[in-house]
């Protein structure tokens, strides 16, 4: 019996790379039933390093340019609640499972698109990455020190404002489906969703609170009391003391009396000549320890192997294995349907007849290119 607070809601995927990919992941394990549809031969993507966003799900192979593929995405769709595509604007529509056909069958469909620049707009049909979105959303202009902006891998744009946004909205037009009986297009754009994620900054530079620079405000690096040090073996601990209360807990953990105010700017330089002077007297552990109790905000940089054995994390069990890989498992948390624990990819064949396809139809789809196993 599946769990989770998306139990019984029901997911076609056309699968893709990155942001679209993870949003069903999450879709998945919050208890929708999704078949991934892949080309014959996958391109290796669930084999590759990216393979964790694909488990939770079993994958269907689909020519989608024969017309065989095209029927069999369409007695899909007649039957899901929501379909996910992160193709080119108009690709769908030239394969014949576009919006327009697949609500022609159900009109009752979420149709979700993931792009990264939408479907419409002067670069709507331009190739782009994480770091292209990020840089015209003024998100990447943000980060990094005053020399130059530096890409926080590929977090902004393809999984806060790519996936997260596309989650988003699948649910709203999932609700509003529930008053109206009616589905609709969701056109998720990763630099709308990037842009959006700037909201408070935006906000700030309007009003006097944000200077249009790197290394010059508060959580950008440009306050010695929100930032990172290098700590006696060369590691790194993380300080956000932004309230004066966590402030006094961070001077007094460091054993230091800087001169002026904590929010005194021209004190700015020699508070953190101060900071960087004291944590380079110990370890990274060291003053992990020393601060471990308080409420100074000060916290060890720990790496991706590190993270997952922090006592923390470990109590929350925010990390588990699959397949021999360590991978988070899926958030947020419920207290009445829990999400489901990841799973590598599922059956295809008892997924679909969970939908209501019928053995012979079921046998149909197994002898499509690739489903040989099905």
């Amino acid at each position: 019996m599946t769990s989770g607070p998306l139990a019984g809601i029901k997911v076609v995927e056309f699968t893709g790379i990155g942001p679209a990919p993870y949003g069903c992941m999450l879709l998945a394990e919050l208890g929708a039933s999704v078949i991934r549809v892949d080309r014959p031969g996958g391109g290796g993507l669930a084999e590759a390093p990216m393979g964790p966003l694909f488990r939770s799900r079993p994958r269907l192979e689909l020519d989608l340019k024969s017309p065989e593929g095209r029927a069999a995405v369409l007695r899909l769709a007649e039957r899901a609640d929501v379909l996910v595509e992160g193709l080119r604007p108009g690709v769908t529509e030239r394969l014949g499972v576009g919006p327009g056909d697949c609500l022609a069958v159900n009109p009752g469909l979420v149709y979700a698109r993931m792009t990264g620049w939408g479907q419409e707009g002067p670069l709507a049909q331009r190739a782009g990455h994480d770091i292209t979105y990020s840089a015209l959303t003024g998100a990447l202009h943000m980060i990094g020190p005053r020399e130059r902006p530096v890409q926080a891998v590929n977090l902004v744009a393809d999984f806060g404002g790519g996936a997260l946004f596309l989650v988003v909205g699948v649910l709203a037009a999932l609700l509003e489906r529930g008053r109206s009986g009616k589905g609709q297009v969701v056109d998720a754009a990763m630099v709308d969703g990037a842009a959006s994620l700037t909201t408070m900054l935006y906000g700030m530079l309007g009003t006097g609170f944000w200077v249009d620079e790197r290394q010059a405000n508060l959580l950008d690096g440009g306050a010695p009391f929100y930032d990172t040090y290098r700590c006696a073996d060369g590691r790194f601990v993380a300080v956000g003391a932004l309230e004066p209360q966590f402030y006094a807990a961070l001077v007094a953990g460091l054993g230091v009396t800087p001169e002026g105010g904590q929010y005194d700017r021209d004190a700015w330089p020699a508070h953190r000549e101060a900071f960087a002077a004291a944590f380079a007297t110990r370890t990274r552990d060291e003053w992990a320890a020393v601060f471990e109790g308080t409420d100074a905000c000060v916290a060890p940089v720990l790496a991706m192997r590190e993270a997952p054995h922090h006592p923390h994390m470990a109590a929350r069990g925010t990390f588990t294995t699959l397949g021999g890989v360590t991978q988070p498992v899926a958030a947020p948390r419920f207290s009445r349907t829990p999400a489901l624990a990841p799973t590598p990819p599922g059956d295809t064949g008892p997924a679909l007849a969970g939908w209501g396809f019928t053995a012979d139809e079921i046998k149909d789809l197994a002898g499509q290119p690739g489903n040989r196993d099905t």
